[in-house]
């Protein structure tokens, strides 16, 4: 049933992503300032989307774990996070090469670029906490207190284009208040989301069959050493 459900989703999102890339590339124009290279748009606001609330999510999976100690909540905070710092990391090579062509440099320390390449490094050294401990529960909550750190982390980040004056476009989208994008111009933005949420949610489905057998291998290890 799972190996059903992950073809279909990823059946779904292929041709969602196809069909509307389509569009992007023959239906719309070039923007009128900054030419064909707007168009990266479609790819690093959904990717950005996803990497925060993918970190969001798994900062309530985790105080789950810490209130009801039960791992399956842990496994499913370490999948989540995962996958989020995967299109956190795409939102940040976008973001570079869309900056070296409207800027003229790959990175310039504004408040929304710097908070977020904290709020990467953090959540990387997340996984790299997982890695480094081998007690299940300690790992946990550990893992636990990183993540409600991280989040807070990509609150502030969400939010630092609001709170201070930055170098950094201010919201475009509707759905913030923007109203910076022709009419048209928007709603691939949303299609692409889709499509990117249904890839996320198989990669998760993946990396929870992965974690269910490493404890289980955990377990076991943990046995033989107990005799």
């Amino acid at each position: 049933m799972r190996e059903k459900i992950i073809i279909a989703l990823a059946i779904f999102a292929a041709g969602l992503l196809a069909w509307n890339m389509n569009t992007v590339f023959t239906g719309l124009p070039d923007e009128l300032n900054q030419g064909a290279i707007y168009r990266i748009i479609y790819f690093h606001v959904p990717a950005n989307i996803l990497g925060m609330l993918g970190f969001g999510l798994g900062m309530f999976l985790s105080i789950g774990y810490l209130v009801t100690k039960d791992l399956r909540y842990d496994a499913l905070a370490a999948s989540v996070t995962e996958v989020a710092l995967v299109y956190a990391s795409i939102g940040l090579a976008t973001g570079s090469i869309w900056a070296r062509i409207i800027w003229g440099v790959w990175w310039a320390w504004d408040v929304r670029l710097t908070s977020w390449l904290v709020c990467w490094l953090i959540f990387g050294g997340y996984l790299m906490l997982r890695r480094a401990v081998d007690e299940p529960n300690q790992r946990a909550r550990f893992a636990a207190v990183v993540s409600v750190l991280g989040s807070v982390n990509a609150y502030i980040s969400y939010k630092s284009i609001e709170w201070w004056n930055t170098q950094h476009p201010q919201p475009v989208l509707s759905i913030r208040n923007g109203g910076g994008m022709a009419a048209g111009m928007e709603s691939p933005i949303y299609w692409n989301l889709l499509a990117l949420a249904c890839f996320s949610v198989i990669l998760v489905m993946v990396r929870m069959r992965q974690e269910s057998f490493a404890r289980e291998i955990d377990t076991l290890r943990r046995m033989a050493h107990a005799q």
